[in-house]
């Protein structure tokens, strides 16, 4: 019987402590699973607070606006944030829908290359209704009271590219000014710091149109017709940017004239840069795209969490203001360079913006 009793006491004992072992495993399993929820939940509250940012491109048809996408978005996503990109391709209409997608998708800002700074007006102040944040980036959107404008001293580009052309023509002249898309406010402000360069010094605007939309070949029938109103005859040519200094180029050059008319534009894409250590086109001004595209990137995430970024303790303080017809709005200024052949190594290549060796492909 005492056998008998301790067989069964030793099969108990087993039994609960098999019974232990299953709780504890249960147990185990259960805060185990409560832990995978809590951290799944933890994911999702991660990810609705992540900042959440839409850029609406103009289009990537202009070779700087690839690189200004790809500082943008590094930028933003090294600061915990998800970038979605749009690209209009050109047609204003599309970048509306584009824009109305990205308040549906309630971004928590909005950075906009504005195709027509006036046809934007009413989605953008659709998007402040629904609490998205807008950033003008590099164009102003009129009558808008965005929450920021950043871009070069537009006034100051046109300045440079003014006092190349007359550096270039001592004893004065008669030049055509090829300008971008009249819906552009920039090109206003180019106009102003170019024609204010020019005063006193002999040279005349013989010449002047719009390229709607930037279209690079508008600038190719520009020069023909600009050399049938005026007799054949040139100076000098300033175009709003080095696309279009490309087709005025060729213009020159099917003329015979190319290398021998100073031409001046803004960019510093790689092709005018070849021109100019070429000679077919004078000077370029250079606009650090990755100074442009990171400061806004840094505070577009800025704007997202609330912060005050004309603050003096913001880690970029916006200072100054730009009035769009109806409001100051915050507005961050980028200073350009003039670029010639003499400081393209300086500039350029010392710079990283561009390769030697790309450059100078064309050189002997």
């Amino acid at each position: 019987m005492r056998r008998r009793y301790h067989f069964r006491r030793s099969r108990a004992g087993r039994i609960v402590a098999l019974l232990l072992l299953c709780a504890a495993m249960m147990s185990g399993c259960s805060r185990g699973g409560g832990e995978t929820v809590i951290n799944a939940e933890a994911q999702s509250e991660e990810s609705e607070d992540k900042v959440r940012i839409g850029i609406s491109f103009d289009s990537f048809v202009i070779e700087r606006w690839l690189r200004d996408r790809d500082v943008f978005t590094a930028t933003a996503q090294s600061l915990g944030a998800e970038v979605n990109v749009q690209n209009a391709n050109g047609d204003i209409d599309e970048q509306i829908s584009q824009i109305e997608y990205l308040i549906d998708k309630k971004m928590d800002v909005i950075t906009i290359i504005a195709i027509d700074g006036e046809a934007l007006n009413s989605v953008v102040k659709k998007a402040r209704q629904n609490g998205i944040r807008i950033v003008c980036y590099d164009r102003l959107i009129r009558n808008a009271g965005t929450d920021l404008y950043i871009s070069f001293d537009n006034r100051m580009v046109g300045t440079l590219m003014g006092q190349a052309l007359a550096d270039s023509l001592p004893d004065g002249g008669r030049i055509f000014q090829i300008q971008g898309s009249s819906s552009d406010y920039n090109v206003a402000l180019v106009r102003e710091g170019f024609e204010e360069a020019l005063e006193g010094t002999g040279i005349e605007i013989a010449y002047s149109t719009f390229c709607d939309n930037w279209l690079a070949e508008l600038a190719f029938d520009a020069v023909e017709e600009g050399l049938g109103q005026c007799s054949g005859k040139v100076d000098g040519i300033m175009c709003g940017n080095d696309d279009l200094a490309g087709q005025a180029i060729r213009a020159l050059a099917e003329n015979k004239m190319a290398g021998g008319v100073p031409v001046v534009a803004q960019d510093a894409e790689l092709s005018a840069c070849q021109r100019i250590v070429e000679g077919t086109q004078t000077m370029t001004v250079y606009k650090s795209v990755d100074k442009e595209a990171s400061a806004a990137a840094r505070l577009a995430v800025a704007l997202a969490r609330g912060e005050d970024i004309t603050s003096e303790d913001s880690a970029i303080p916006v200072t100054q203001t730009m009035n769009d017809g109806s409001a100051d709005v915050p507005y961050y200024p980028l200073e350009p360079a003039a670029v010639t052949k003499e400081n393209m190594d300086d500039v350029i290549i010392d710079g990283g913006f561009h390769q030697r060796e790309d450059v100078y492909l064309n050189i002997d």
